[in-house]
Parts: C-alpha cells; sequence; structure tokens
C-alpha cells in the first residue's frame, strides 16, 4: 500500500462511516476552534482522550493515522523547535543571545505538538471515513447559502470532487514510477542536495505528462456529455441527516464544557 494516505478511503461500517458527511465536516471544523481554547495539562489529556476515542471509533488502524502525520512530520518539528527556542517565561535553561530555551517555551512546544498532531490525526479520519464524492456533497450543501452571494458553488464543489479523486491515482502513480526509477538502480533520497533533485527529474516528467493526459481526457468526456458551467443540476445521492449526526454535534458541545470546567481560568473567554 502507498504510505501517502492523503485523500483516500477506507471502506467500513463503523459508527463514524455512517455519519452524514455534513456532521463530520462540521464536527472538524468546530473541533479545530475549541482546539485553541486548551491552555494547560489537563484540557490538552481531555482532548487527547476524545481524539483516540473518535479514532477507535473509526475502526481503522492507528498506523495508518501515523503514515498520515508522518509527511507533515518534519513541518511540524520545525514549528515546535521555533517556539521552543524563541519564547521565554518561567525557569530560564539556556540563554544564548536570541535564543532561549525556557519552561514557558518547552511547555508550550509541547503543546503546538500536540494541536498539530491532534489537527492531523481528526482531518484524517474525516477522510477516511468519507467517500470523495459524499465528501464533496457535504461541502456543496454546506456552501449552498453563498450561492445567494453569487458564490460558484457548484464549481467549487466540482473542482474539489475532482482533485479527491485524482490524487490517490497521482500518489500511486509516482510510488511505480520510483519503482521503475529504483529498478534502474536511481537511489533517492541520498548524496548531495543537487544530486537529489536530479533524480527527481526522470521521475517528476512522466507525472506531468500524465497529469496532461488526465485532464485532457476528463475534459473531453465531459464535454461529450454536455457539460455547461452554471447549470442548475439535480443530485442523485441524497443526504439524509439522522439522530447520530445530531448526537454528534451534541458531543462536540460535551467536549467545550470539558473544556471550559478544565481550562486555567474555568472559562471559555480567556
Amino acid at each position: 500500500m502507498n504510505k501517502l494516505i492523503l485523500g483516500r478511503y477506507f471502506p467500513g461500517d463503523s459508527w463514524i462511516h455512517m455519519l452524514d458527511p455534513r456532521s463530520k465536516l462540521l464536527a472538524c471544523i468546530y473541533f479545530i476552534f475549541v482546539l485553541f481554547l486548551a491552555n494547560n495539562w489537563q484540557t490538552y489529556v481531555l482532548l487527547w482522550i476524545f481524539t483516540l476515542f473518535v479514532m477507535y471509533l473509526s475502526s481503522v488502524s492507528f498506523k495508518t493515522y501515523l503514515l498520515g502525520v508522518r509527511p507533515l512530520i518534519w513541518l511540524i518539528l520545525f514549528t515546535v523547535l521555533l517556539q521552543i527556542l524563541f519564547t521565554s517565561g518561567g525557569t530560564i535553561y539556556i540563554d544564548w543571545g536570541p535564543i532561549t530555551i525556557s519552561e514557558f517555551g518547552l511547555t508550550n512546544g509541547v503543546f503546538i505538538f500536540c494541536r498539530f498532531v491532534m489537527i492531523v490525526f481528526v482531518s484524517t479520519v474525516v477522510t477516511l471515513t468519507t467517500k470523495p464524492i459524499d465528501l464533496t456533497d457535504g461541502i456543496n450543501s454546506l456552501l449552498r447559502p453563498l450561492r445567494a452571494l453569487k458564490v460558484p458553488v457548484d464549481e467549487l464543489a466540482l473542482m474539489l470532487s475532482i482533485s479527491l479523486r485524482f490524487i490517490p491515482n497521482l500518489l500511486d502513480e509516482t510510488q511505480k514510477v520510483m519503482d521503475a526509477q529504483r529498478a534502474r538502480g536511481t537511489e533517492f533520497g541520498e548524496g548531495s542536495l543537487l544530486k537529489q533533485m536530479k533524480t527527481l527529474v526522470p521521475v517528476l516528467l512522466p507525472l506531468f505528462v500524465s497529469s496532461l493526459n488526465r485532464a485532457e481526457e476528463l475534459a473531453n468526456a465531459m464535454e461529450v456529455r454536455g457539460y455547461q458551467s452554471g447549470e442548475k443540476r439535480s443530485t442523485f445521492r441524497k443526504l439524509t441527516w439522522q439522530k447520530r449526526d445530531t448526537l454528534c454535534l451534541l458531543l462536540m458541545l460535551v467536549l467545550t464544557v470539558g473544556l471550559a470546567v478544565f481550562r486555567a481560568d474555568g472559562s471559555i473567554l480567556h
């Protein structure tokens, strides 16, 4: 299996799989918002318990979620390093010019790391348990009120749908091209930076050509089927809001109450 899981869907019949895509999207966005309300160890422990519980309900292995974090781990660690080096407060451990390693810096670094990882985990839950076409329909439904402001909601949803469908195919083709280059003796990730950039050229060129061919084929297929931008269309798949979707949002409210109780100042407003 390709180690990158971006845009992939894992079939299943878990409680998370059966949720309406709109409730999952709203819950994910709301979770990212309330995540920034955490300001001490107790609130982060509560958020971790909630995140791990949601991951468990998805019936997807924890190893799969780790694969989703791995492509972003260096960006996360770099952000954490900046937070540690340039945040001062509390006990000072190292003070060297503009670089200061302090108690507050280390604490905030850990909090930033947890925050990023939990955002990736919860977002991955949504993408792994929701079919790309259902995710697109959910976004289209949530953005529907923007039509009154002349926002091209249907076109945005179509572009998102095409992107989500093409990402797994592009990743698979990337893996095939890299495997073919390895069979010819190419070693990726070794040598100087210039050498590594040269090894990527035989990978990027075939992918670029393949992407153009796929885009042309898709454009021809849409033209043959008489696709017209801006036309009103009916929907074959009808989204149905059920009791479990309401329960999902109620759980988010319970999480918010818990954060309010465990926050350092005991309130939502800081």
